[in-house]
């Protein structure tokens, strides 16, 4: 089963397999040499989106993180994006990602979030600790519990077992 594939150079994709572009509902031509950024829903999920990643692929660890995006019909839906840089120093110079479409429905009636508290919300997702998640974000772990707190009482979950279950679950409410 092929799997949608991008090789980018600093964030513009250079190359794609067809299984890509039809994730997107475009024709690859269509989307070669030009910026991931006409895949997101707004362009400070783009400038969020990097800077999550800048701070993780110069590691050379394979990275991921689950998003929404947007098809080229404007529907947008939620994928699974790991990624790997093959330049330490530079990691948007040269990198391979691979994409996977998550059955996730996108409701209007989910709470909105800051997109500092989905940042969060989806470290949370990835199993991290508040250390972790306050370390990478370069903020203190007392303002990442209250992070955490806030979005628990916001979608009406007990605890952060509870949050990651409603996140993955499709954000329907608990209770």
């Amino acid at each position: 089963m092929p799997v949608p594939m991008v090789y980018a150079r600093h964030r513009i994709i250079r190359d794609c397999n067809v299984e890509f572009a039809t994730l997107f509902g475009l024709r690859r031509e269509e989307i070669l040499d030009t910026s991931f950024a006409r895949l997101y829903p707004k362009i400070a999920d783009f400038v969020r989106i990097g800077h999550l990643w800048r701070s993780h692929l110069p590691a050379g660890q394979v990275f991921y993180d689950e998003r929404i995006m947007t098809r080229g019909d404007g529907g947008r839906f939620w994928c699974r994006v790991n990624g790997r840089s093959h330049h330490l120093a530079d990691p948007f110079a040269e990198a391979l990602y691979c994409f996977q479409a998550i059955n996730r429905p996108i409701k209007s009636s989910d709470p909105t979030f800051t997109d500092r508290q989905h940042q969060i919300i989806t470290l949370v997702a990835q199993g991290k600790s508040n250390a972790m998640i306050a370390d990478e974000l370069g903020l203190s772990k007392r303002t990442i519990e209250s992070h955490r707190a806030r979005l628990m009482q916001a979608v009406g979950v007990r605890n952060s077992a509870e949050l990651v279950a409603w996140f993955t679950a499709g954000h329907k409410r608990q209770g």
